[in-house]
């Protein structure tokens, strides 16, 4: 399978070379028919791409389930997906799209009938990648998915990219274990003058032990603050009666309240994620513990049933059940965003999934509290509150067992007077100030803070 002479229908001619794209650009669809056969071929119903530095994802929705094999060749580097249940006609072929210049991994991306029900595609690749290909069951909006996540073999550290001031967001240990079991090889040494940062974290081996609380950070150790821009990429959160997205508006407040906060003397800000893509959970939780973060923020938009529903929200951990009904309906509607955004639930993940899920400890929430609460003070200072006081459930995105978390629920985006508002810059300012107002009240009565040795 590695000669590329097996790719023939894959391949094609010079004068077709326009047709080798496949996929228009961040989130496009594509409609895509296929001629019915004897023994029913499904439809694709979209394809979507979203491309990051981190990692990039392909998705592409059928209307029923299928089986998809993959493999990676190199020289040059390709990634090849056998789809079973497809053929190919006219209307595939004629495609014309384009991957976006930017995009660090795919090139082109080119598509053939490989034989009789299996549609092949070759992704021509810019650089080694460790992929992950899968599949998803319909949910919400979503029919059946496959879904190849391209990861880079070796993920840059997240600790460098803060001290490099980068842009960039690459994962930490979960994807480097899974580049590591993908390539099934050691890790690529460094090239001739190229200077490799050293470790900061040995990959867990077995489940973390929460690790003891030491005193508050001098003025010479910056005050490292994680902020968590809900949802992203294939999972869009909450949608406004006006269509605003909650992943859009989260992220623009993220991005406010971290340059708000790298302006402050003695502090940084780390996004867990800085562009529409998705994370899953656990891996924001992992990334918060790997830079080693003093405060875990997680941004996000309410949504209810009733549009007359108004007003922020701060909630924080509860390992015996939620505060209210409101909250614990709002906890499980955050922890399935995985479901929704679509996590690779193979034996490996699972296992990974889990390690942090359970650890978390009386202080961290006590800290969450306290912090939480000044937050929360701060922001009803510029808006009216849903709760008056912080609510309390099993959010897992909070389950960071050594570093005070809280997530800030910043307005309902399906009241149509609190979307008009969130859509503003102006207010996204006030509740990014609001809540640094409140954190840097929180640091300033110099609690007991919970933060890795």
């Amino acid at each position: 399978m590695a000669d590329d002479t097996h790719l023939a229908r894959a391949d094609v001619s010079p004068q077709n070379a326009s047709r080798r794209r496949l996929i228009a650009g961040t989130g496009s669809l594509l409609i895509l028919p296929v001629i019915p056969t004897l023994a029913k071929a499904a439809t694709i119903v979209a394809v979507r791409t979203w491309p990051a530095d981190e990692y990039t994802r392909v998705t592409l929705e059928m209307d029923s389930e299928l089986k998809a094999e993959h493999f990676a060749l190199e020289n040059p580097d390709r990634l090849v997906v056998d789809i079973q249940g497809l053929s190919l006609n006219s209307a595939i072929n004629d495609l014309v799209s384009k991957i976006k210049p930017n995009d660090p991994y795919i090139d082109t991306v080119r598509v053939g009938q490989n034989r009789p029900g299996v549609v092949r595609l070759v992704l021509d690749l810019k650089q080694p990648i460790a992929p992950q290909v899968f599949t998803l069951k319909p949910i919400g909006e979503y029919k059946y998915r496959l879904v190849l996540d391209l990861y880079p073999k070796i993920a840059q550290d997240p600790l460098l990219a803060i001290m490099n001031n980068a842009d960039s967001d690459p994962l930490a240990d979960v994807l480097e274990e899974l580049a590591a079991n993908a390539a099934d090889q050691a890790p690529v040494p460094a090239m001739p003058g190229q200077k490799l940062p050293p470790p900061i974290a040995q990959k867990p081996k077995s489940l973390p032990t929460p690790v003891p609380r030491s005193a508050p950070p001098s003025k010479a150790q910056p005050v490292l603050i994680a902020l968590d821009p809900g949802h992203g990429g294939e999972d869009p959160g909450a949608i406004g009666p006006q269509g605003t997205r909650e992943k859009d508006i989260v992220l623009s407040i993220a991005r406010r309240l971290k340059k708000l906060i790298d302006a402050q003397p003695n502090m940084r800000a780390y996004l867990t994620r800085d562009n529409d893509y998705f994370v899953p959970l656990h891996v924001r939780v992992q990334k918060a513990r790997r830079v080693k973060a003093d405060l875990f923020i997680s941004i996000h938009a309410d949504a209810w049933i009733k549009p007359s529903a108004r007003g922020s929200s701060v909630f924080a951990l509860s390992q015996n059940g939620a505060t209210s009904a409101a909250a614990r309906m709002m906890a499980k509607r955050e922890n399935d965003a995985d479901l929704i955004g679509g996590v690779n639930l193979g034996s490996h993940n699972k296992q990974v999934a889990q390690v942090l899920l359970d650890l978390s400890t009386a202080a961290q929430i006590n800290d969450s509290m306290r912090v939480g609460d000044r937050v929360l003070h701060e922001i009803g200072k510029i808006s009216r509150l849903h709760k008056k006081r912080v609510e309390r459930a099993g959010f897992a995105v909070l389950k960071a067992p050594d570093i005070p978390s809280i997530l800030v629920e910043t307005a309902f985006i399906s009241n149509p007077a609190e979307e008009r508002l969130l859509r503003s810059p102006s207010h996204q300012n006030k509740i990014a100030r609001a809540m640094l107002t409140g954190v840097n009240s929180y640091f300033d009565s110099s609690p007991t803070m919970a933060r890795r040795t």
